[in-house]
């Protein structure tokens, strides 16, 4: 399983971060603090000396979020199944951040509910998923896998050691499920791409097996598929369908992920030896196209569809070809044209919301800038895909007509939350109205009212509502429209209105409206969440927003009579009228490990430490994120009163674990104190304070600096 494209280079974050790349093995010392990084591990020495948990990022790479399923097991749903396996460029590109990167342009995938299995995948021995990663396919129901890999000569060394006694493929097997559970990834895609000797299969199968069971004991609904290479002669012959050569090894694990060179009727025949397993058999298909069924690419749903027919899994292998190959007439364009191929083939596997509270500011992880609760804290370039939310159902539409309303999901408007909005413009005529689907829920209400937050920033007349449908048991459908205002007149349409209340933020000057309401609807299923456009009547004198567009033959332009935009920043649902309840700043214990003052050549000062935090009564925290800033405090400003003291407050980022590392931080002469503060952040979307939120300082005087 190889790619032969471009390993293109990604930029670190910092002139100082070229020290901590994984790809310069001889400058990376992983017990050396330095900006928290993903890595894979490359040798069996590590991976049996356990000196992965020694290593200063190791911390920093466990999952925050556990797998979001809702009501259902954890087990995989009995039905064609979409695997879906990462490889670009070599990994741990843009994603190696954990703390963030600078890129805004970074690859993510936002699909999440059209995937069933995320595998994380490189050509290093031990490929770890970085967390952030897990984080948002959790959050979407999806699992996520990491690879354990041997190929070319390296390999046969490496499997020769592996597989040497029953006892070292036992112990091999226990430290990678060791690695799954200390980090919060849900298994492994085992590729052993060598020849072995036929003396080694019976001890290769010990290696499965007891990786399988040792899984499955410590992390039920753990996964473990075996990639089809190696036969049980050890002869490395991919057979693209699943035979007597390789079954043996999907007999002792969960499941088969098939080379992508098979034949129009290998997966039928998969399918019949599998028997009751079919679902369980992955039939590979390569994006890039080489030899794959229908020639991937732009025609990947050609193989799809075949599969679906035949009533087998797919794996899609490398989906990053669209990034990588810079295809027309941008990534988001074109990335939400592909997979809108893949969703017309084999159609939507995952839901959400499936469970309170639902929270989703629409963030793809990368944005021009980032924002909390409508104030702007960061003006530059980012990329995290740890911080994306809920990502909307939004159908791609190649052919509508330039004055429909288009939907468009947004990283460059100024934003509520995080970096991300969905936009909606075009023409709108009053009195009509454009209703866009944006979740498809199977959320079972009980008998407490939902409290319900959404934010809004419109130009003139445009307006924008929420609807929610609902089914009942006897399948009784009913759709209620929350409006802020003129809602009423379509009363007809939907089987209630409902009037938000609104509020306009008080510590935003961007416009953003605060729509507020609550609704009870027990016994009932909220199967769809959806925004309507519409317009209200303007006040005599009142202006109107007019775009132009060009309708004439010789090219001149007209005004549209009807434009229309609005902006939705959030969504919020909870069955709590208030807030999340934050600890306050006393009840956490926080401190700074690894400091460092240094004072540069031409007299600038920096510091670099780790802050850690924790409950002070010893219970995990419950909440899912952190937003780290610096306040640098000086004293006797000029003009102020002696002894006054100013803070100038810098957003850092975003920590999903209790920890951040601040690397470099510079400042001025002048400061005498430097405090962290770390604002808590719940899964309903509500933050602390930040007068209220735990905080670490740190004195500054001359003699704390080195020479």
């Amino acid at each position: 399983m190889s790619k032969t494209s471009s390993e293109s280079e990604v930029k670190p974050s910092s002139e100082s971060d070229v020290k901590t790349s994984a790809d310069d093995s001889p400058l990376f010392d992983p017990t050396k603090p330095s900006i928290p990084i993903s890595y894979p591990i490359k040798t069996l020495e590590e991976l049996e000396s356990r000196c992965y948990f020694e290593s200063f990022h190791y911390p920093f790479n466990k999952a925050s979020v556990a797998l979001q399923s809702g009501p259902s097991s954890s087990s995989l749903p009995s039905r064609p199944r979409l695997l879906v396996c990462h490889d670009m460029a070599g990994g741990y590109g843009d994603d190696k951040w954990v703390q963030g990167g600078t890129n805004a342009d970074a690859y993510a995938i936002w699909h999440w509910y059209l995937i069933d299995i995320f595998v994380y995948f490189s050509h290093s021995l031990v490929t770890l998923p970085p967390p952030c990663w897990i984080n948002t396919a959790h959050k979407h129901g999806v699992k996520v896998l990491g690879t354990f890999i041997t190929e070319w000569d390296e390999g046969r060394v490496i499997s020769n050691a592996l597989l040497s006694t029953k006892e070292s493929s036992q112990m091999y097997a226990e430290r990678l499920t060791e690695l799954a559970v200390a980090l919060g990834f849900d298994g492994w895609l085992i590729n052993m791409e060598v020849k072995l000797d036929l003396t080694q299969i019976h001890n290769l199968k010990e290696f499965v097996s007891h990786l399988t069971q040792t899984m499955h004991s410590s992390m039920p609904g753990s996964l473990v598929i075996w990639y089809d290479s190696v036969t049980t002669e050890g002869k490395l012959s991919w057979q693209d369908q699943l035979n007597e050569k390789n079954k043996p090894f999907f007999d002792i694990c969960d499941g088969i992920f098939m080379n992508y060179t098979w034949k129009e009727n290998y997966p039928s025949l998969s399918a019949a030896v599998a028997g009751d397993r079919k679902f369980d058999v992955y039939m590979g298909i390569d994006v890039f196209g080489r030899n794959t069924y229908g020639g991937g690419q732009w025609n990947t749903n050609i193989a799809l569809d075949l599969l679906k027919k035949d009533d087998v899994s797919a794996a899609i292998f490398a989906p990053g070809w669209v990034y990588e190959t810079k295809q027309p007439p941008d990534f988001q364009t074109a990335h939400n044209h592909w997979w809108a191929l893949v969703e017309k083939s084999w159609g939507i596997t995952q839901n959400y919301p499936k469970v309170l509270p639902f929270y989703s500011n629409f963030d793809q992880g990368h944005g021009l800038h980032f924002s909390v609760d409508g104030v702007q804290v960061l003006d530059a370039p980012w990329c995290n895909i740890a911080c994306q939310g809920f990502q909307p159902f939004l159908e791609y539409n190649d052919s509508q007509t330039p004055d429909a309303v288009q939907v468009l999901l947004d990283f460059k408007v100024p934003s509520y939350s995080g970096g991300g909005n969905i936009i909606f413009k075009g023409n709108l005529e009053e009195g009509a109205i454009f209703r866009k689907r944006l979740f498809q829920g199977e959320l079972i209400l009980g008998g407490l009212p939902l409290y319900l937050t959404y934010s809004v920033k419109s130009e003139n007349d445009s307006l924008l509502g929420l609807f929610l449908d609902f089914s009942s048991i006897a399948n009784e459908r009913k759709t209620i429209l929350l409006a802020s205002r003129g809602g009423k007149q379509f009363s007809s349409k939907f089987g209630e209105v409902i009037t938000t209340r609104q509020l306009e933020n008080p510590g935003s000057f961007t416009g953003w409206i605060i729509n507020e309401s609550s609704i009870t609807m027990s016994g009932y299923k909220l199967a769809e969440i959806g925004a309507v456009c519409y317009r209200s009547k303007p006040d005599v004198g009142e202006s109107r927003l007019e775009y132009e567009t060009d309708n004439s033959d010789d090219g001149s332009s007209t005004e549209a009579q009807a434009a229309y935009y609005a902006v939705l920043g959030h969504i919020s649902i909870r069955t709590s009228a208030h807030n999340s309840f934050f600890p306050p700043s006393v009840s956490w214990l926080v401190e700074g490990q690894h400091v460092t003052w240094s004072r540069r050549s031409n007299g600038s000062k920096t510091l670099s430490v780790k802050i850690i935090w924790k409950l002070k009564d010893g219970k995990d925290s419950a909440f899912p994120h952190y937003n780290i800033y610096a306040e640098k405090v000086a004293e006797k400003p000029v003009g102020k009163p002696a002894g006054k003291l100013v803070a100038a407050q810098k957003f850092l980022g975003v920590a999903q674990v209790e920890a951040f590392y601040v690397a470099d931080l510079a400042f001025a002469s002048g400061i005498s104190k430097i405090r962290f503060v770390i604002q808590v952040c719940s899964v309903d979307g509500s933050i602390q304070k930040l007068d209220e939120s735990p905080f670490f300082e740190m004195d500054v005087n001359d003699s704390i600096f080195s020479a």
